[in-house]
C-alpha cells in the first residue's frame, strides 16, 4: 500500500457477486478527507483494481456544484491504475455496500465527475445488494472504420459480429463501444492486441468496448477489455451495463418495462451477475448487484 495519509483503510469488496460467488472487486476508502488526485492515483495503483472509490461527506458545497442537503450524500471519485474516470458502475456498487456495512442500508446520493448518483441498498436473504441509477444514457453508430480497426485489434472479422445488435458508442457516464459476437465461442476465445486497441480507445475517449452475446433477447453474456485503465479485462461493469441497457432500449431490441440480465467474468473464473432495469420514460438506467467484503489481500493481477 502506498505510505499515504489516510483516513481509513482501503477496503476490498467484490460487486456484482453471483451465488456468493466471484465479483468484481474494488476498493473503497470511506473516508478519502484530504487526499488530492495524484495521492488517489498512486494508492489505486498500489490496490491495482480496475477501480478504486474514495468518499467524503458531502457537507456544504459538492463537486457537481449543488448544496448537500442529508447526511447520507457524498462526494465519491473514482480511479484506475492509470487514471481518473468520471463513473464506475461495480466501484458504485461496492461503495454503498461499504457504506451500508458501516452505516446500515438504505437511501443515498453520490455526486460523480458523471453527475449526481443516486443508489439503494437492500439487505436479504443473500446478503446487502445495491441498485443505482445511471447518468443519463445516449447511444449512436459507431464508425466503420474504427469498427474495423477495433476487430482487428481483437482478431475478430466482421463475420463474427450478429447483425441484430448493431454496433454502436453508448453512453452512460462513460462511453463504451458495443459489439454483439454471433457466437458464445467467439465472445470466450478473447486474445485481443493489447497496445493497438489501447490507442484507438484512448485516441476515441471508449472507457471499455463491450462485448458481448445475446443467449436470448433479455439474457447476455459480456467481456469488457479495459486498457485505457490499465486492465486487461474488467469482470463486470456496471456503467457499460447501463450504456449497453440504454443502447437496448434506444434500438428496440428489448422489451420495456423490464430487465436483462448480464452475466460477465465467468472466462476469467469470476463469476459476476448484473441486473439492468429498464422503464419506459427516462433516459437513466438502474443496475442492481450483490457486494461483499473481501478479506483475502493478495495481489490482484489483471493489468499490463
Amino acid at each position: 500500500m502506498a505510505h499515504l495519509p489516510l483516513n481509513s483503510p482501503v477496503l476490498r469488496y467484490a460487486a456484482f457477486t453471483r451465488h456468493g460467488e466471484g465479483g468484481n472487486p474494488a476498493g473503497v476508502v470511506l473516508d478519502a478527507r484530504g487526499l488530492d488526485s495524484d495521492e488517489c492515483l498512486a494508492i489505486a495503483s498500489t490496490v491495482n483494481y480496475s477501480e478504486t472509490a474514495f468518499i467524503e461527506h458531502a457537507t456544504d458545497e459538492v463537486s457537481d456544484g449543488s448544496v448537500a442537503t442529508s447526511p447520507r450524500e457524498f462526494n465519491v471519485r473514482y480511479f484506475s491504475p492509470l487514471a481518473q474516470v468520471a463513473f464506475c458502475g461495480h466501484a458504485t456498487i461496492a461503495s454503498a455496500v461499504a457504506l451500508a456495512d458501516r452505516d446500515g442500508v438504505g437511501s443515498l446520493l453520490f455526486h460523480t465527475l458523471a453527475g449526481a448518483i443516486s443508489v439503494e441498498t437492500t439487505i436479504g436473504r443473500d446478503g446487502i445488494s445495491a441498485t443505482l441509477m445511471s447518468p443519463p444514457t445516449s447511444t449512436f453508430d459507431a464508425d466503420p472504420e474504427d469498427v474495423a480497426a477495433t476487430l482487428q485489434a481483437l482478431g475478430w472479422c466482421e463475420r463474427d459480429l450478429d447483425p441484430r445488435y448493431p454496433p454502436h458508442v453508448s453512453y452512460a457516464g462513460n462511453h463504451h463501444l458495443i459489439l454483439a459476437a454471433t457466437t458464445r465461442g467467439r465472445l470466450a476465445d478473447l486474445d485481443y492486441d493489447y497496445h493497438t486497441l489501447e490507442q484507438l480507445m484512448n485516441e476515441r475517449r471508449w472507457t471499455t468496448v463491450h462485448l458481448v452475446y445475446a443467449e436470448s433477447s433479455d439474457l447476455f453474456h459480456a467481456r469488457d477489455p479495459f486498457p485505457p485503465g490499465g486492465v486487461v479485462e474488467d469482470p463486470a461493469t456496471g456503467a457499460a451495463a447501463a450504456a449497453f441497457g440504454g443502447y437496448l432500449r434506444a434500438l428496440n431490441l428489448v422489451k420495456v418495462p423490464g430487465t436483462v440480465t448480464i452475466i460477465q467474468g465467468e472466462d476469467m473464473g469470476r463469476p459476476c451477475e448484473l441486473k439492468v432495469h429498464l422503464s419506459i420514460e427516462g433516459n437513466r438506467v438502474a443496475v442492481t448487484g450483490f457486494a461483499s467484503r473481501i478479506l483475502d489481500t493478495s495481489p490482484y493481477r489483471n493489468s499490463r
